[in-house]
């Protein structure tokens, strides 16, 4: 018979967590007004509001942490995480940061002005909300397929070329100071972007004297997907193809706490040496001096070795194996999701799960709550919450999907907890008629209200 596949690591060490009753989740939730942000993790039994910094790391990354320089200056692991952005990614000049939103800050405020129009593909939450509170605009160039959710495009991330020459075309060059490639599109679903969208993108960037940023968090699951589904690249490395992705960036930003499998950490990179001097002055300002930039020696470390172990086929396999898995549990329960299975995570169809709730009662987390009371699974809202309100209108933006994003940290859950979602999303499900009426907000902030957003019933 065929050998199964299993995972490419045994365990060392577990960590303890504890179911709880219905009665105690209703009182935590409404406790916590209705935001899942706002629980103890502790109230949590399987944890999916993020796969960001809850990763399990390797005995290796344990190790360099031991071994970090806390040196302010010129600390020995500052060059370590120098030498392996350059040796996987190709920049020469990067600062480090303590995560990515702290990247995209001090990177936008060198090239992000008032007015300024940057389009992409679907922006996430931090990125959206840095180049808004600069009063500049995010222009969403996803490609249509990634909006129906039952369509199988293999590169639901790529940017439709036709949308972004209209921007290009319509805005002065000195209005665009940059087009972001998010590498995989997280807000469509954890979608990849292809090798030929990049150089498409490329290409036209090149023809209208723009530049390109690569949004990095995910980019190693990006490189897998186009080594499993794009024609050519089936005998290319990750690491091959990661350069190859990369020449085209002219910056890039990371959330370390993705695909470096740290628990905290970030940086930004620069082909231009000019740039890299003037968004010198905000890391210091920002984050701390140009060689630590937020982190200690020994997350420095980490994010280096993370680095080199994320970007290998044999963990990438199991990583994404294990949310395709959880895809697979959804297709015999019929819950419908983004298909297909994204790197990352699976995004669940609230639409289609509750439709009988009104989009204006918040219909993802509505599906959030819901999969929390059932059995203490906390997932995020990718839907009209974190859509925000239109910055001019201060009107509710009703995105094209409701999405609930059950983010699948790394090497920590086994297929086990796996079953346990699927079975508990079925129940949701099978219990949809039933559920009619959602939330309102009572409280919420100025900018990316999801994150503390105090809800009551509708």
């Amino acid at each position: 018979m065929d050998i199964p596949f299993a995972e490419s690591y045994k365990i060392k060490m577990v960590e303890s967590i504890r179911k709880s009753t219905r009665e105690e989740r209703e009182n935590w939730i409404k406790d916590a007004r209705y935001n899942l942000f706002n629980l103890k993790s502790e109230q949590v039994y399987i944890d999916l509001l993020t796969d960001s910094g809850t990763g399990a790391m390797s005995d290796q990354q344990w190790a360099a942490m031991m071994t970090g320089d806390e040196s302010y200056a010129g600390a020995r692991s500052y060059y370590n995480m120098k030498k392996a952005l350059k040796d996987i990614l190709g920049f020469d000049h990067f600062l480090p940061t303590h995560q990515g939103r702290a990247a995209e800050n001090v990177l936008f405020s060198v090239l992000v002005k008032s007015g300024d129009i940057v389009p992409g593909n679907s922006h996430f939450d931090t990125t959206k909300g840095h180049i808004e509170f600069r009063s500049a605009h995010a222009i969403d160039c996803t490609i249509d397929e990634a909006f129906d959710p039952e369509n199988e495009h293999p590169f639901k991330g790529n940017i439709d070329l036709t949308k972004l020459e209209d921007v290009l075309k319509d805005t002065p060059r000195e209005k665009i100071p940059f087009i972001v490639v998010t590498l995989t599109n997280n807000t469509a679903g954890g979608q990849p972007v292809s090798m030929a969208n990049i150089k498409g993108v490329a290409e036209m960037a090149d023809k209208y004297g723009v530049k390109l940023l690569f949004d990095s968090a995910r980019f190693a699951e990006n490189a897998y997907f186009i080594k499993t589904r794009e024609q050519g690249y089936a005998d290319k490395s990750i690491k091959e193809i990661v350069l190859e992705m990369y020449q085209y960036a002219h910056y890039a930003t990371m959330s370390s706490k993705k695909d470096a499998i740290v628990n905290m950490g970030g940086f930004v990179c620069f082909r231009d040496e000019e740039v890299f001097k003037k968004a010198s002055t905000y890391n210091i300002m920002f984050e701390g001096f140009i060689t630590y930039g937020g982190m200690s020696g020994r997350d420095m470390n980490a994010l280096a070795v993370g680095l080199d172990e994320g970007t290998e086929f044999e963990y990438l396999e199991t990583r994404i194996r294990q949310v395709a898995y959880l895809g697979q549990k959804l297709d015999e329960y019929n819950v419908p999701y983004q298909r297909p299975a994204g790197g990352h995570a699976i995004f669940i169809d609230a639409r289609k799960v509750l439709p009988n709730v009104p989009k204006e009662e918040y219909i993802a987390q509505t599906l959030g709550i819901e999969l929390y009371l059932e059995a203490g699974i906390r997932g995020v809202e990718i839907g009209t919450l974190l859509a925000d309100r239109d910055p001019d209108t201060r009107e509710n933006r009703y995105p094209k999907m409701e999405l609930l994003r059950l983010a699948i940290p790394r090497r920590v859950y086994t297929n086990n907890h796996i079953d346990v979602i699927a079975a508990a999303a079925k129940n949701v499900y099978d219990r949809r008629h039933t559920i009619a009426k959602g939330y309102k907000i009572k409280n919420e902030a100025p900018i990316m209200r999801h994150f503390t957003v105090e809800l009551e019933k509708a």
